[in-house]
């Protein structure tokens, strides 16, 4: 129920407020956790009609650096120079006060940057807003019917994440401004204001933004405050309150760039890039029986399990006519290396908008599919007519711990299929990727101080679940093997695909325009 208790609360650089339907104005003064905690009693349905305006950071962020945010806009946007040089100017930023820091932040993160395109407000952000997010605020802000957002930071970082996550009517806050297609660096003064201004109505503000605190508070009929003190023993918004579930999210850092987190990072690369290629050279140049042990001696961790069945043999190719399938769940380009090197033989890989460099550095043999039914239901059995195949049903790669819908394909070429479960940990850098090249999603990926790959080789699916032996549909038998992966791992099956996750992170269908 605490929640309840700060229903009526706004905290931080802008005093919180609610609007009511009088203009009265209140006496403002700090009240404790104790004295905020009678509104529990006070139920919800009597703020459903009300109207909260609430500063966005002070309110919901636990954290009071704004530079973790700008940090992520610098790296993911500019890369490792921009992101550099936020990191050495910042410390001097915030000698010259709050709002010259936050001036600087937004110059170094945006200048020069494309307008159109620009996405990280709705795939890279909006973990991380989640990942600081107080619970008792949440439930507070959202137990109201109408909420309006007041933000420091620029509108394009944080619009889409407040509407389309927790419902915000209005966002206030400045733009970029924004010169032939790119930003300026440079916030535009005027604009946070028109939307309270609509709100509230003319001569509400004698000021530009940033306005006093007391112009807000004349139209308000409460406002209150908690202590930063207090607001540091919130508890932080668990992954099972979010507003919908976090699936997609893009972006190469795993980790949140606080000012030491990001010098550690800086301090890492030096050794973390030769030692990426060191591990692909290994993995390239290594066989089998001893690329294993050599990679661990390097950092990079693998587990296997197989069947405790004694009688499945995980290389059941024997009689030469047919190879296995093996069906597994996508994490990085790497699966069905990784897989290969589980089973220690070599495989084919089944692969979708492969970069020429990596299908050319590849250890194994890639089958290039065109997503045209019959044509890759061809190339698929072709291949298994020489050998073992592995496939991703997946179509893209999923992060968290979520199956996207299997593609039926594979369940309808062969009877012989293994499902394979795999999970994939990092510490600093993801090893995957919506946006820009994949040819460096592994260098990233062997960029981290410890790796870790772990493949659970399952049972083989039964005959009386294939399409052949047990007349199954296409779609039974993937969702049959969906099923068995996501039990291994824990994780939850969806019927969302790989064309959602482009459409949300992206903008398109995933797929590659080729040139005529």
């Amino acid at each position: 129920m605490a929640g309840k208790s700060i229903a009526k609360s706004l905290f931080s650089f802008l005093t919180g407020v609610l609007l009511a339907r009088t203009k009265t104005t209140t006496s403002i003064h700090a009240k404790s956790t104790q004295k905020l905690a009678k509104y529990a009693k006070t139920s919800l349905e009597d703020l459903s009609s009300g109207t909260l305006v609430f500063d966005f950071e002070g309110t919901l962020l636990q954290s009071s650096s704004l530079l973790p945010y700008f940090m992520l806009v610098a790296f993911e946007a500019g890369g490792f120079l921009r992101a550099l040089v936020l990191l050495l100017a910042y410390p001097f930023a915030r000698m010259l006060g709050r709002e010259t820091a936050l001036a600087v932040m937004v110059f170094m993160c945006f200048v020069g940057m494309k307008r159109e395109g620009f996405r990280l407000g709705s795939t890279v952000l909006p973990k991380f807003f989640l990942e600081d997010m107080g619970h008792e605020a949440f439930d507070g802000v959202m137990g109201f019917g109408r909420r309006v957002a007041v933000t420091r930071l620029p509108r394009v970082m944080v619009e889409e994440f407040l509407k389309e996550w927790l419902g915000v009517d209005a966002v206030v806050g400045r733009e970029v401004a924004v010169f032939r297609g790119r930003f300026v660096g440079l916030m535009e003064k005027n604009e946070g204001r028109q939307e309270l201004i609509r709100l509230l109505g003319e001569g509400c503000f004698s000021k530009p933004w940033p306005f006093e605190h007391h112009q807000l508070l004349a139209h308000c009929e409460e406002a209150y405050m908690v202590s930063q003190a207090e607001k540091r023993n919130w508890q932080l918004l668990p992954r099972e309150k979010y507003p919908k579930p976090l699936i997609f999210h893009d972006g190469k850092l795993a980790f949140r760039p606080t000012p030491l987190a990001t010098l550690a990072m800086f301090m890492w690369i030096p050794l973390g890039l030769p030692l990426s290629i060191l591990r692909i050279t290994l993995g390239i140049l290594l066989p089998y029986s001893i690329s294993g042990p050599v990679l661990a001696m390097t950092g990079l961790k693998t587990t296997v399990s197989k069947p405790r069945n004694p009688n499945l043999d995980p290389n059941p190719l024997a009689d030469g006519a047919k190879g296995t399938l093996y069906a597994c769940n996508h994490k990085t380009l790497l699966d069905p290396i990784y897989v290969s090197f589980a089973l220690n033989k070599p495989l084919a890989a089944a692969t979708y908008s492969l970069s020429p460099l990596n299908e050319a550095i590849s250890p194994i043999r890639t089958v290039r599919l065109a997503r045209d039914r019959e044509q890759d239901t061809k190339l698929m059995r072709q291949a298994l007519a020489g050998g073992d195949l592995v496939v991703c049903p997946e179509g893209t790669t999923c992060r968290e711990p979520y199956l996207l819908r299997f593609s039926p394909l594979f369940a309808r070429v062969s009877e012989d299929i293994v499902p394979v479960a795999i999970a994939v940990g990092v510490s600093m850098f993801y090893g995957s990727t919506a946006r820009g090249p994949k040819c460096w999603d592994p260098v990233f990926l062997f960029m981290n101080p410890n790796p870790s790959y772990t493949l659970q080789i399952l049972e083989k699916v039964p005959a009386s679940c294939t399409c052949e032996g047990g007349g199954k549909s296409g779609v039974e038998v993937a969702n049959y093997v969906q099923s068995q992966i996501a039990g291994a791992l824990g994780f939850e099956c969806t019927l969302l695909t790989r064309k959602d996750k482009y459409m949300v992170l992206a903008g398109n269908d995933g797929r590659i325009q080729t040139k005529n």
